[in-house]
């Protein structure tokens, strides 16, 4: 792939219009994992690419153009035949045709494609206008009608990674047990916090050296939803070993403590807890939802069950808690798989790499 060699520039809210090659819109204020993908993504990419940002919600340290700067891409950038729009929403599709279509900017269209499911006729009609596609998996790649390249999220190594200091220790999380089993992610059906719940209730009187930690935001429209964990949690008296932190400052360290992550999602778009469980060393246990299927090894890095599944799911995590040594070995397994298959700079070249094809193409 041809790199232009560029460096980051020394104040990114001074972009120079003329060298951004591509722009990554983010129409979206409130933080989802496509805003996540931007922020983690982009200052890789800047390594060795004009890059820059537009819209709300992301942070000051990424290059960020200004609205008042679009009329600067009715120009061709210094050094390529056009620039990449690279869209990973609806709105940002429809702004790039606009600006492509409409204002006759030199610019071309890619969108990345996460969703698991048919697109709707809208999304489709919006899809057959760009100039290329990524899938973020092969499931999702299955759903496009389109040609596409695969090419699956990383994950930042040097963020994620294993226990280093005490503080990474469950011992000196303050919780009882040796162990820890962890699900983390917003509480509601739509990720199984419920079938997670059930699994422990079932599970943790037989297992006293293990505690399951609980992390992420309960949402007033889920609230009742996350009481009736509770309230089932304390009828089975389990209430200190079936513990619910809400969110936390920093839910890297709690990946670092748990001995074994459960993802039981019942859908999911991509899914990065589990590559995030394994670059802290931690094995995982998931549903097949979203990409889960296709970041685990099953019997090497974790297992997977199919979603929705709660006797699966029970059944998957009873191993590792009847044999903690089991998840240890795993969870090494897991962090050697990632480091050769997931790291951030593996994904931000393999889109690099789509954006040379576009280019080359003219």
């Amino acid at each position: 792939m041809a790199m232009t060699g560029k460096t980051a520039p020394a104040d990114p809210t001074h972009v120079d219009i003329g060298a951004i090659e591509v722009i990554a819109p983010n129409f979206k204020r409130r933080l989802s994992g496509v805003t996540s993908t931007i922020i983690h993504l982009v200052p890789v990419q800047m390594r060795t690419l004009g890059i820059a940002t537009i819209g709300p919600g992301l942070p000051d340290t990424l290059p960020k153009l200004r609205f008042r700067q679009l009329f600067g891409l009715l120009k061709r950038p210094k050094k390529r035949p056009f620039r990449i729009w690279h869209a990973r929403r609806n709105p940002e599709m429809l702004a790039g045709i606009v600006l492509r279509d409409i204002f006759r900017a030199p610019v071309k269209l890619l969108f990345t494609s996460a969703a698991q499911r048919d697109h709707k006729p809208y999304t489709k009609w919006l899809i057959r206008r760009m100039d290329a596609i990524i899938a973020t998996s092969g499931r999702s790649g299955s759903f496009l009608e389109v040609p596409h390249t695969v090419v699956m999220h990383g994950i930042d190594l040097g963020e994620f990674h294993p226990p280093r200091t005490k503080d990474d220790d469950f011992a000196n999380s303050g919780l009882p047990g040796r162990y820890a089993i962890g699900c983390f992610g917003r509480i509601r059906h739509q990720k199984g916090t419920d079938l997670f719940v059930e699994a422990m209730v079932e599970l943790l009187p037989r297992f006293p050296d293990w505690t399951a930690v609980i992390t992420g935001r309960v949402t007033p429209e889920h609230r009742g939803f996350a009481d009736e964990l509770k309230a089932k949690i304390e009828r089975a008296g389990l209430s200190e070993r079936i513990v619910f932190l809400g969110e936390v400052p920093d839910i890297k360290v709690w990946y670092r403590r748990v001995s074994l992550y459960v993802a039981p999602s019942r859908n999911e778009g991509f899914g990065l807890t589990p590559l995030e469980a394994m670059a802290s060393r931690t094995a995982v246990v998931a549903s097949d939802a979203g990409a889960y299927a296709e970041l685990i090894v099953p019997g090497k890095t974790g297992a997977v069950v199919p979603a929705g599944d709660g006797d699966a799911l029970r059944e998957a995590i009873k191993p590792y808690l009847a044999d903690p040594d089991l998840a240890r070995k795993q969870g090494e397994a897991g962090l050697a798989d990632v480091v050769e298959r997931f790291p951030l700079e593996r994904e931000a070249r393999a889109i690099g790499d789509v954006y040379e094809k576009m280019w080359s193409k003219g």
